[in-house]
């Protein structure tokens, strides 16, 4: 229980300072932090919730770097399932309290985006399906790579946290034009269900995406470049 009270505060922090720095800071009047604000706020969430309590629960805070990390032998398959479902519950919880603080200025329309993520008419720069799988598939399999080289016991571990968190901070530069950048879908869950309408409709995307993503980062690395030993393992 410890360790899926962590996933869910976690993913709780991330969507709340993530996504919250795009809702209620992104555009703010007259000088708002913009894009490269709210990618370094997402990078900070998993940065500061990592030293906070990866020692707990290894500081997931996604279902598709659990499912990357089971896949990459690094994770129980039988805790894979109880992980997601507390990082989707944090993330919805991230969500509702954000709303509550939106909710709170004249004029707010959750309908406009609450910073759920989308393509077509939902994509920032209007990007097409095609881009945004492509974009979610390889930036998910990418930031699962790094997270398996930074925790690698070869690797010094006291610098994870910030290999982890600059990653996503990277991914966040390239992809929020795109589609808001999710590589996580709990972080689109629970924003997506306040948005509601389209943002729900495309929900889809950035499950599939992100899990094949995932997928794809865990066995890469597992393959190439775990230690013999890690190999042998059964997952």
């Amino acid at each position: 229980m410890k360790q899926l009270m962590a996933e869910f505060i976690g993913t709780f922090w991330l969507v709340l300072g993530g996504c919250g720095s795009a809702v209620l800071a992104a555009m703010f009047p007259v000088a708002g932090i913009g894009f490269l604000g709210v990618a370094l706020a997402f990078g900070l969430t998993v940065v500061t919730m990592a030293y906070a309590l990866g020692h707990v629960s290894g500081a997931h805070f996604n279902p598709a770097v659990s499912l990357g990390l089971w896949v990459g032998g690094r994770f129980s398959g039988a805790q894979l399932v109880p992980y997601i479902v507390a990082q989707v519950l944090g993330g919805l919880a991230g969500a509702a309290i954000l709303y509550l603080i939106a909710s709170g200025k004249a004029g707010f329309d959750v309908s406009a985006g609450f910073a759920s993520n989308g393509f077509g008419v939902r994509s920032p720069g209007g990007y097409s399906l095609q881009a945004v799988l492509v974009a979610e598939v390889i930036l998910t399999m990418g930031f699962v790579m790094v997270i398996m080289g930074a925790t690698d016991k070869r690797s010094p571990a006291a610098a994870a946290p910030l290999a982890i968190g600059l990653c996503l901070t990277l991914i966040h530069l390239i992809s929020i034009p795109v589609d808001n950048t999710s590589v996580n879908p709990a972080r689109s869950t629970g924003v997506a269900i306040f948005a509601g309408g389209i943002a729900l409709q495309q929900l889809w995307v950035f499950w599939l995406a992100p899990f094949v993503g995932g997928a794809l980062g865990g066995a890469i690395y597992r393959v190439l470049f775990s230690p013999p030993e890690e190999l042998s393992k059964p997952r």
